[in-house]
């Protein structure tokens, strides 16, 4: 009996190896592709790449469908998957936005480059005029004007027991004067003591819960100089939440009182050749939880902060990116980013520092661990006292090889390396370091930093 268990033992173990090996295999984005690939029901990786797919264009003046709104684009998106997907191909024309445009799942949206703009009207805020409960689904407001059916709203409030900021997104759908119904239950509470407001923010394009979408050839434009500001777990010119198999491509997200590109807990997102600038906040930002995203060949120019690792991305890849006049941080990862590879950037004229590991104090190994940063171009980080990397915190096991980091200014108070007091293991390795007052100032007492040529 013994042996028989020991055998079945063995087997099993046997067998759950190769099954993680074959499924590593088959995950790996370097793997073969099918040598004669098939369209099987619920399979989008294999698909073939078929000559013709199911097509409508949107156009100002012309196309299939006709219209300057997100009404003509919501209209062809749900018109598409509702065939069970295909292209939404936008012509030439700039489309103003009362609210967000919702992608689906299996839907191509492709522009037209520069001259397809998709923007917003200037937002508009006002104050609830009564209560409304958490399981209501009408809000009655104090006045309406510069409000209709249709319009997306945020509707903010200080919370009755803590304190914290109520944030709930929804569409107007029905009216009466100046009490209007939303597309869903609140699911918080609005009362006057939080003094409840309601504004008109959305993302210009947003998802939730949808999979395999492509966006390209596209220019958002927040219009954010008549827009309040829309935090970036919210809004942004492209908005995903909880969404797998994403390719965002080409697209350019400018001027949004926020984010340029935010998406939060979502998997196999591919951002790739987008310009995003001149948004207020985060260029581009890879939000909480999200797995394996891909941020390859972007321009990341004059946001807050160029490009910004969430909590818990992991196994991600940043490769080939400029960022360049972003006002605080050209680069920052944090809380529980992981396993991480930041290779062959370009950061420059950051406003603080070039690549900053934030500290994080929340909880336990909550920091940027096993992160692989190699081959980048630091240049111009900060003012007089700027940092061209920036470790703290208990930052470890991050391997810093082969970047360039270099001040063209003069040293001033500047550091190339600093390392908190608190940094565990840190691998350094041929980084060549130039103009500096300290080309590394190690916190931990380290009696002589290495990887520096």
């Amino acid at each position: 009996m013994g042996r028989r268990r020991g055998r079945r033992a063995f087997l099993h173990a046997v067998s759950a190896g190769l099954g993680v090996g074959v499924a590593r295999r088959l995950s790996a984005d370097d793997g073969p592709p099918p040598v004669y690939p098939r369209a099987t029901d619920g399979d989008r990786r294999s698909e073939p790449k078929w000559e013709e797919q199911v097509t409508v264009t949107v156009g100002v003046d012309r196309g299939d469908l006709v219209g300057r709104d997100e009404k003509v684009l919501q209209a062809a998106i749900d018109s598409i998957a509702g065939k069970g997907g295909g292209t939404v191909r936008i012509l030439p024309g700039t489309f103003t936005l009362r609210n967000a445009v919702f992608v689906r799942s299996g839907i191509r949206l492709v522009g037209s480059g520069p001259e397809s703009v998709i923007t917003k009207r200037e937002s508009v805020r006002v104050d609830l005029a009564d209560d409304a409960d958490w399981f209501d689904q009408e809000i009655s407001l104090a006045e309406a004007a510069g409000l209709q059916v249709g319009d997306g709203v945020v509707l903010q409030a200080k919370h009755p027991d803590h304190g914290g900021q109520i944030v709930i997104k929804r569409t107007l759908v029905a009216r009466s004067g100046n009490r209007f119904k939303v597309d869903r239950g609140l699911r918080d509470n609005l009362w006057l003591v939080g003094k409840p407001t309601c504004v008109t923010l959305f993302p210009l394009l947003a998802g939730e819960r949808v999979a395999n979408v492509t966006i390209e050839n596209l220019t958002l434009d927040g219009n954010g100089g008549n827009n309040e500001n829309l935090n970036g777990n919210h809004g942004g010119c492209i908005f995903l939440q909880d969404c797998t198999g994403f390719t965002i491509r080409g697209v350019t997200a400018r001027n949004y009182n926020g984010d340029g590109i935010s998406f939060q807990v979502c998997h196999d997102v591919v951002v790739e050749n987008c310009h995003c600038h001149d948004n207020t906040d985060l260029g581009l930002h890879p939000g909480s939880g999200s797995q394996r995203p891909r941020i390859i060949d972007n321009r990341l120019d004059r946001n807050d902060q160029g490009l910004f690792w969430c909590w818990g991305v992991r196994h991600g890849l940043a490769e080939r990116n400029r960022l360049e006049g972003n006002r605080s941080y050209g680069m920052s990862i944090g809380h529980r980013d992981t396993d991480n590879v930041i290779r062959g950037n370009e950061i420059t004229n950051s406003g603080k520092v070039g690549l900053l590991f934030r500290d994080e104090s929340r909880g336990n190994e909550v920091w940027a661990n096993s992160n692989r940063v190699e081959n980048n171009r630091i240049l111009d980080s900060g003012g007089d006292d700027g940092i061209g990397i920036d470790v703290r915190g208990r930052t470890r096991d991050v391997v810093l090889v082969g970047n360039s980091i270099r001040e063209s200014r003069g040293p001033a108070n500047r550091i190339g390396i600093r390392i908190g007091e608190r940094v565990g293991a840190l691998q350094m390795a041929d980084n060549r370091i130039d103009g500096y007052a300290k080309p590394i100032a190690d916190g931990r007492g380290a009696a002589a930093p290495g990887g520096v040529r």
